[in-house]
């Protein structure tokens, strides 16, 4: 029989033998307020960085577990811990982080604007619009990653109904189709789009109408989320 020591000692070596890389988790939160889809960023805090924006990110503790440390990167830098984080993607190019290997997991989020306060702890802490970042030279690979992510979304809005969270409680459907325009960046005919979503009965009137708006106050209707999750199956996606 083997000694159980042996099998520790060559399980020990076998690890020490591998390659060190690091690993952090990134948070790409996305938001939309003035009907634009904006996303979270803060000023990195690397000197070869200094001025550039960056995502919420950090290096996972020791015996920290990915998600943990995710839901912990966003309370220390936003002060909100009540968001619901999705893991990503991982991207682990060698040259992605000018100290070393760095893996990192990327953590996507949804969120209403107007009812997630940010608190700022330690560093600049800005929403910007998506369609901004083409101007920006951002920190690392997070350009690369914010794109990646934003083509996630945009297949993901069309096969289920997660553009809901970004919206408030009630909105109009001027407000809903602005914010599939936001994150489609296409130009919506407004029957058309009325009719699909219609067609789905998953909007409820509230017999409520805008206020304090420029244009002629329109309808505010709710997403019966009770609804969906009873009959999703029969969510078929929207086609645009």
């Amino acid at each position: 029989m083997t000694d159980k020591s042996q099998h520790l000692k060559d399980s020990v070596s076998l690890v020490n033998s591998y390659h060190k890389a690091a690993i952090s988790v990134d948070c790409v939160i996305f938001g939309f307020e003035d009907e634009k889809l904006k996303i979270l960023l803060i000023r990195s805090d690397l000197e070869q960085f200094k001025g550039k924006w960056s995502l919420l990110g950090d290096a996972i503790k020791e015996n920290e577990e990915l998600d943990n440390a995710a839901n912990r990167v966003l309370l220390e830098r936003t002060g909100m811990n009540d968001v619901y984080l999705e893991q990503f993607e991982a991207f682990s190019n060698p040259n992605r982080h000018p100290g070393g290997r760095v893996i990192t997991l990327a953590y996507c989020s949804l969120l209403n604007i107007q009812h997630h306060e940010l608190e700022i702890t330690d560093n600049e802490l800005h929403w910007h619009s998506v369609k901004s970042l083409k101007d920006k030279d951002l920190a690392f690979d997070h350009k690369m990653i914010i794109e990646k992510c934003f083509k996630w979304l945009q297949k993901r809005i069309q096969e289920h109904p997660l553009g809901f969270n970004l919206l408030p409680e009630r909105f109009s459907l001027r407000t809903l189709q602005s914010l599939y325009e936001a994150i489609l960046n296409i130009e919506l005919d407004r029957r058309n789009f009325r009719k699909k979503f219609f067609s789905m009965d998953y909007l409820t009137d509230t017999g409520e109408y805008e206020t304090d708006v420029k244009h002629r106050p329109g309808k505010l209707y709710a997403f019966n989320f009770e609804k969906y999750e009873k009959n999703k199956r029969k969510w078929t996606g929207i086609d645009f």
